[in-house]
């Protein structure tokens, strides 16, 4: 992924903001597009779709979470890296954002140096999710990694981003059972602090999806894919 023709799109209602992060990703050769609130964002993500979007929760009318959830409805959006930009650290306000779709959260007030590592990591991640051509066929439950797809017996499922890297994490090896440090470290990554509900959050909506029978959890070990 060639870094100086990734398109970043920054949404934030505080001009300031805008005009300070503008600076420092074009800096570092990122192509660089702002819009001021959740519906402008929406409709850029329409017209121009961004690699990256860098979203601040805390906005009026339309705050973060909300627009998240609208971008990864948009068709040919559920790609997109999204991090939120907030300067909350409560649980429940990460559960809310992974479950409408993030991909990371990085901290107010923001700190180019760190910033910018945190871009590299999620590009470096995206990149090698990309790669992985592979799918798999469990007892009816078709995961296919190029195209993002998941049936159930013939019939389609729709999982947000971190519920299908979750399940196709799970299910690559049946039976194995994958430590709660495991799967953090492969589908959040390392640079990613998330609470400690994340996962099951993640798994309950999985199974609530698929059935309570395909994601078996290992009490105080972690989950595995019960073939």
């Amino acid at each position: 992924m060639n870094e100086d023709k990734i398109r970043i799109l920054l949404v934030d209602d505080e001009p300031d903001i805008l005009e300070f992060l503008s600076y420092n990703l074009q800096r570092e050769g990122y192509q660089v597009l702002c819009a001021k609130n959740g519906h402008e964002a929406v409709e850029t993500v329409k017209q121009q779709q961004p690699d990256m979007i860098l979203l601040d929760i805390m906005m009026p009318d339309m705050d973060g979470i909300e627009t998240c959830r609208e971008i990864r409805e948009i068709e040919g959006a559920r790609d997109i890296l999204i991090a939120f930009l907030t300067a909350r650290s409560e649980d429940y306000s990460q559960i809310a954002g992974f479950e409408v779709g993030a991909d990371d959260f990085i901290s107010k007030p923001v700190r180019p140096r760190v910033l910018i590592s945190r871009i590299k990591a999620l590009l470096r991640r995206k990149g090698k999710r990309s790669s992985s051509k592979e799918g798999a066929v469990l007892e009816g439950l078709l995961i296919d990694r190029e195209k993002y797809l998941v049936s159930l017996n013939g019939q389609p499922i729709y999982l947000r981003r971190k519920e299908f890297e979750l399940l196709s994490l799970i299910a690559s090896k049946p039976g194995k059972v994958f430590t709660r440090d495991e799967i953090l470290n492969t589908v959040w990554g390392r640079e990613i602090v998330v609470g400690d509900r994340t996962i099951d959050v993640h798994v309950n909506k999985i199974r609530e999806k698929l059935g309570e029978y395909c994601i078996r959890t290992i009490k105080g070990v972690g989950y595995k894919y019960d073939a």
